[in-house]
């Protein structure tokens, strides 16, 4: 029997993420989406940092569904924008998930910063929620980042969000995110980082269910 655990998404490829690296951990895990459980009222993401809305929507996410749940809250900081986006990444030129739209504001943003001063990070907070005791629920919050430039043009067809205009430290031969294979990516990912953190404690949990 596959062992489930829910995460407060419907990006299809943070989903298959979240899979592939919980496979390490865990055997016949099942990752279960938004799409995939009955519909509830989604929290507003109002925190002023990732873990605390990351928690927002753990917290929602079990209370709806009753399964240990994962949540994640990600974004891209500049140095140049003084750590913008930040966690307005994904609404960043006012129109929520909309990449295209997102890649050109910031883009304009930095059409003058020079390559010397066009560093940036990426950090990601994975929350987990889950059931204890009588009524009880368990929080855990973790943290990873991801180091790295943005460039002047996108580049590279995989990935989202701010993928094709991001440069990692780690990518020596200066490939984009979205130049990268998955399992290139999920090596030197924020996420990925943040994900093979829980993961053990995951495992845990569903092993003990």
């Amino acid at each position: 029997m596959s062992r489930q655990v829910f995460l407060a998404s419907r990006n299809a490829k943070k989903l298959l993420e979240m899979r592939r690296i919980l496979e390490e951990y865990v055997d016949d895990v099942e990752v279960l989406g938004l799409d995939d459980v009955t519909p509830y009222e989604e929290p507003a993401e109002t925190a002023p940092t990732f873990s605390g809305n990351a928690l927002i929507k753990a917290r929602e996410a079990v209370a709806a569904t009753g399964l240990p749940s994962l949540a994640d809250d990600s974004g891209l900081c500049v140095d140049a924008l003084n750590g913008m986006p930040g966690v307005l990444s994904a609404r960043w030129a006012g129109t929520a998930k909309d990449d295209a739209a997102n890649n050109a504001l910031l883009l304009s943003q930095l059409t003058d910063v020079p390559d010397e001063r066009r560093g940036a990070h990426f950090a990601c907070s994975v929350a987990f929620a889950y059931p204890i005791g009588a009524g009880g629920v368990a929080e855990h919050v973790v943290h990873g980042e991801m180091a790295g430039r943005v460039v002047r043009a996108p580049r590279g067809s995989r990935g989202f969000g701010y993928d094709s205009l991001f440069v990692a430290d780690a990518t020596i031969d200066g490939r984009t995110s979205a130049e990268l294979s998955t399992e290139e990516k999920d090596a030197v990912s924020h996420r990925g980082k943040a994900i093979r953190e829980i993961a053990p404690l995951v495992a845990d949990v569903l092993g003990g269910l």
